[in-house]
């Protein structure tokens, strides 16, 4: 194990992680923030968004974390759907919500939690047809229910990743 994935699993490990996550598609490009990661690719492309902390709303972690990590202000609209994630070491319940930009002066941002050992590698609008074309185990679960990035804000209900 490297040092990048000891931090993931000394940070995230072995609990469970309430996070809150924005969906923000602008002309057929939903904005992504790509991880290290412990998958076994070791790239994720996902919506960002973040752990909510006690005492916080949905929506001030969901704005904080589009700020953390993004540098953008968004507006939070409207509630979309749940998505369980489980890989062991990881295991999250995460709010979708859609998004649209205040601010559109996009930059890399950290992870506050990580210290040094950061896992933003970058942040982009990507097309629809990349996601497609590309690897799925590459790009968030919630990208995979969907064939068009319009359908996200349709969804609702209960998603689930499971993979012990």
């Amino acid at each position: 194990m490297n040092n990048i994935d000891a931090a993931i699993t000394a940070t995230f490990g072995n609990k469970l992680r309430l996070r809150i996550s924005g969906i923000c598609i602008q002309n057929n490009q939903i904005l992504l923030v790509k991880h290290h990661s412990i998958n076994e690719t070791g790239i994720l492309w996902a919506p960002p968004g973040g752990g909510m902390q006690f005492g916080e709303s949905a929506i001030a972690t969901l704005e904080r974390e589009f700020l953390e990590e993004t540098g953008l202000r968004i507006k939070v609209g409207k509630f979309l759907f749940v998505n369980e994630y489980f890989e062991a070491p990881l295991h999250a319940v995460e709010l979708f919500f859609e998004v649209s930009l205040v601010t559109d002066k996009i930059s890399k941002g950290i992870d506050p939690e990580l210290g040094q050992d950061q896992i933003i590698t970058d942040v982009q609008f990507v097309h629809g047809h990349e996601i497609k074309s590309g690897n799925p185990k590459n790009y968030h679960s919630c990208l995979h229910q969907v064939h068009a990035l319009e359908d996200l804000l349709q969804l609702n209900g209960y998603f689930q990743h499971i993979n012990p």
